[in-house]
């Protein structure tokens, strides 16, 4: 039987694999389909402590593993099937084999809300985008005009902090009024480099032959209008899905779908833990994400000190 089973290797699940490795708890750690989290899809990450010149994503996670795994964490490349924690021993099927563990640290992290445009996939990481705050002070988008994609709270606040470093920011949005809170509308209507384009979505990214983001297509939803912008980058905020699917219900979650917890980073089942973005619909930074990971792995390890009340 386990001890730790850490699902997911993205900051928060690797953070809490060094912290219960360190507890001689010997976490097995599960990849699932994206190994090292959504950062290894950022080209450099330049707002993690440590690194003056910043540093490539993947080569972050890869640090991270390596620190695990030095301490003695197994990292294993499987994928979650189903879990039953409906009782002690908790239960998870990966890859069809069952595994019996006394604690569980959820990390599995949350997914952007894509366009859904072939141009898009085949843009992201050379102008394409869903974290404004990881990239947005990067070189090639400096002084630069920039497109987000949305009308909600997040893409509101992505539109002002890039105001910082674009030379314009266009706010495209599927209708005639954003989503957001009154203080952050009135905050990025004020904003003279911010330029709402109501009623439109984008059609295209391009320019995929010059592999780098030139321009974004738009169509008017109303007129149906077709229309093309000059922008280096395109950065979408629709939204995040947290990746709790795969927990059939088992754990609570909150109105928004994201992991619902009861202090801590405790779950509604004793000895499930959450941490990184699973959890976390505010901030969903690699710190933060790492902080979590941190908490939970010493709430398992003093979960697992009181075993006797707990089994």
């Amino acid at each position: 039987m386990e001890q730790v089973v850490i699902i997911g290797t993205g900051c928060a699940g690797l953070t809490a694999a060094i912290y219960t490795a360190r507890a001689n708890l010997a976490p097995l750690v599960l990849t699932g389909t994206q190994p090292g989290g959504l950062l290894t899809t950022t080209s450099i990450v330049e707002n993690f402590p440590g690194f003056p010149e910043g540093i490539d994503g993947f080569e972050l996670m890869q640090n991270l593993q390596k620190q695990a795994q030095r301490f003695g964490a197994r990292i294993s490349f499987g994928n979650l099937d189903s879990v039953d924690f409906s009782g002690h021993p908790l239960k998870l099927v990966v890859d069809g084999d069952p595994i019996l563990t006394k604690t569980v640290i959820v990390a599995t992290g949350s997914s952007p809300r894509r366009l859904g445009l072939d141009s898009e996939a085949l843009l992201e990481k050379v102008g394409v985008t869903y974290c404004a705050t990881c990239d947005g002070a990067l070189p090639q988008f400096r002084n630069q005009p920039l497109v987000v994609v949305g009308g909600g709270d997040s893409a509101l606040e992505e539109a002002t902090y890039l105001t910082r470093f674009a030379s314009e920011v266009y706010l495209v949005h599927r209708r005639d009024s954003f989503r957001a809170s009154v203080i952050m509308q009135e905050r990025a209507l004020k904003n003279p480099k911010i330029k709402p384009i109501w009623n439109s979505v984008v059609t295209e990214v391009l320019d995929v032959a010059q592999k780098k983001v030139t321009g974004v297509k738009l169509k008017n939803i109303t007129t149906g209008e077709t229309s093309t912008l000059a922008c280096a980058g395109v950065f979408v905020a629709v939204g995040h899905v947290p990746n709790t699917a795969v927990f059939g219900g088992a754990l609570e979650v909150e109105p928004n779908g994201y992991l619902k917890l009861q202090g801590g980073t405790r779950t509604n089942i004793p000895g499930v833990f959450a941490a990184g973005d699973v959890a976390d619909s505010v901030y969903r930074q690699a710190i933060t994400a790492a902080g979590t990971g941190c908490a939970a792995a010493i709430e398992a390890e003093r979960f697992l000190g009181e075993e006797t009340e707990n089994y």
